[in-house]
């Protein structure tokens, strides 16, 4: 991509929109369960506020972000869950005003970055558009957490194409952090978006197929709904595994979601 612009004004627009929902929540309800295990409401958001902090150091301070790396590798427990806890500890109200701060400041730093710079992370170095991107996926993945709690359905936008495309392009990460062997072929992958568009990817004449809408891929990728409860069809055997494996998220392989009728 080589104008990050449209990701990163996509970005805002769905942090905006998770924004709206919780800004006027009663203190009680940031303390409501979410599909992620022990993680409140007040968890999730914490969770996008450290993660856009972390996000803006590798921008900004590479020194610093590398002093946060050597942190990670050396603290006992799991430091993403660690700094989840503390972010939730806080008041709503500063929670929510760090988390205002922090994507204001990463939204600016993208946006005076070079387009075709290249951020050390957690995993691979990431480009402006790629980390505006992953910033977009984990928005509105936990943003589903915090609506599941709140009883909300959102409805889906064409901002998912972005989701859609990484999800597409980590097809062999999925396949590599779970032993399996890489396939060698592309695959094609037909989705149709929430507005009605077609969204494409790989030759059309390729053996291994997956098509359905792209909000049910996206979830896939998200891991925040299990295959069983999806209208995603695959043509051809590592198509199929594909759908087994999938995430779109850096890191070990999640235990994904249970099918809604029970355990596979």
């Amino acid at each position: 991509m080589s104008d990050p612009t449209p990701v990163i004004d996509d970005l805002c627009e769905e942090s905006a929109e998770l924004d709206r929902l919780v800004a006027e929540l009663r203190p009680e309800q940031w303390d409501l369960g979410t599909p992620a295990p022990r993680w409140t409401v007040a968890h999730q958001i914490a969770h996008l506020a450290w993660t856009d902090h972390s996000s803006l150091l590798a921008v900004t301070d590479r020194d610093a972000f590398a002093r946060e790396v050597e942190k990670a590798l050396t603290q006992p427990g799991d430091f993403v869950d660690n700094g989840a806890e503390e972010g939730a500890a806080k008041p709503p109200e500063q929670l929510l005003a760090d988390w205002r701060a922090g994507r204001e400041a990463l939204d600016q730093a993208l946006r005076a970055a070079p387009a075709r710079a290249r951020f050390p992370w957690y995993g691979p170095p990431m480009s402006v558009a790629s980390m505006a991107t992953a910033r977009l996926m984990e928005t509105w993945a936990h943003g589903l957490d915090i609506a599941d709690a709140l009883g909300v359905r959102p409805t889906p936008t064409d901002r998912l194409r972005h989701i859609a495309r990484l999800g597409v392009r980590t097809r062999d990460f999925a396949f590599g952090v779970h032993g399996l062997p890489v396939p060698f072929e592309e695959f094609r992958v037909e989705l149709t978006a929430p507005s009605g568009e077609r969204w494409t990817y790989g030759p059309e004449d390729a053996d291994d197929r997956v098509t359905g809408p792209a909000l049910d891929f996206c979830l896939l990728v998200t891991q925040r709904a299990h295959r069983a409860d999806l209208a995603l069809e695959a043509v051809g055997p590592d198509a199929d595994r594909w759908l087994d494996v999938a995430q779109a998220f850096a890191g070990p392989p999640g235990p994904g979601r249970t099918p809604r009728g029970g355990t596979p």
